[in-house]
């Protein structure tokens, strides 16, 4: 039986499946539906030629997909074209369910600043990981939220008593300058690169707040040199820009995991700084530990983007020129 959905205007039902006609189709494909909007209101039908019990199937399965993302939307979640066909696709396979729970219990980060919430599916697939397991790999591009999600999500922890201290830390690579001669103390020579680290927690907490916790030993933003040879107990541990750590030092920093101990590590395997002679520990990892219950790989793509609409653009023009076979359909350099 024909279903009629009804929204608060068009722009609203819009957003739900990311202003595209082809996403529509690609939910008649998947759901065995006819979709029809006008305005603010969608028809949902079987697809022409479906018995009735299917028909009855596919038009409750759309149904739900729609009051999923009309939840999803409602809760800051930007609806665009991957996450939508990820989304339909779900519940197509009949995990309308498991899917539904990301919206039923929601993944919200607070501190004292700010309080934070997914913007994309990938987001909130990545936070559930960080409860669950107690290694967590975010790996994907710029702009996906993997480091600043992962530090939202230590602070909170240290807030709610989860853990005492948080531990940030960076590999020293370079990233094409030489910083080497710059004046000052080995401090002063390191703070470059854990500047961002810095930024984000600003985000999250009262400078006073961030000055005092460092005082005290209770927030630590370090060079990863400076982790060999320790046990981080009761701790939330963050490597940042893993991509630049020779396969030694990633086998060094993870097995620092103590007792009642997180940690993630997030970095951009197409950003990698080292010497071309050392290859990268987080390219070699997943090979390794892909299969111990208790550590989760979680890759974002260009969907996951929450910068400025131009860096998805970037991201994919990067990867069609990196790509041999685009490059020969004209994509990459002209002679």
């Amino acid at each position: 039986m024909p279903k009629t959905l009804h929204f608060p205007s068009p722009r609203h039902l819009h957003s739900l499946y990311g202003g595209r006609e082809e996403n529509l189709a690609h939910a008649e494909r998947m759901l065995g539906v006819k979709l029809v909007t006008r305005e603010d209101w969608l028809k949902i039908e079987p697809a022409a030629g479906q018995p009735a019990a299917h028909g009855a199937a596919g038009v409750e399965r759309a149904e739900a997909l729609f009051q999923f993302l009309n939840d999803a939307r409602g809760q800051g979640m930007t609806i665009r074209t991957p996450d939508f066909h990820r989304i339909t696709d779900g519940f197509a396979r009949g995990e309308g369910e498991q899917m539904r729970a990301l919206i039923d219990q929601p993944l919200v980060i607070a501190t004292n600043r700010r309080t934070i919430v997914p913007k994309t599916l990938g987001q909130k697939l990545y936070l559930r990981s960080m409860l669950a397991h107690p290694i967590v790999f975010g790996i994907g591009p710029a702009g996906t939220g993997k480091t600043y999600l992962a530090m939202a999500a230590a602070v909170s922890a240290l807030l709610r008593n989860e853990v005492e201290r948080i531990v940030l830390t960076r590999p020293a690579v370079e990233a094409g300058e030489t910083l080497g001669f710059l004046p000052g103390d080995l401090r002063e020579k390191i703070l470059p690169y854990l500047r961002p680290l810095y930024d984000a927690l600003g985000d999250m907490l009262d400078t006073e707040d961030v000055a005092r916790l460092s005082e005290k030993g209770i927030i630590e933003i370090a060079p990863l040199a400076y982790m060999r040879g320790r046990t981080l107990s009761r701790a939330f541990v963050v490597l940042d820009e893993a991509q630049n750590t020779t396969p030694e030092q990633m086998m060094m920093f993870l097995t620092r995991l103590g007792d009642d101990s997180r940690m993630v590590v997030t970095g951009d395997i197409t950003q990698i700084d080292l010497p071309r002679a050392k290859s990268s520990g987080l390219l070699e990892v997943r090979h390794i530990l892909a299969d111990i219950p208790g550590i989760d790989f979680h890759t974002f793509s260009g969907a996951d983007v929450v910068r400025h609409p131009l860096v998805t653009q970037i991201i994919a023009a990067y990867d069609a020129y990196r790509n041999p076979m685009d490059r020969e359909n004209g994509a990459g350099e002209k002679s």
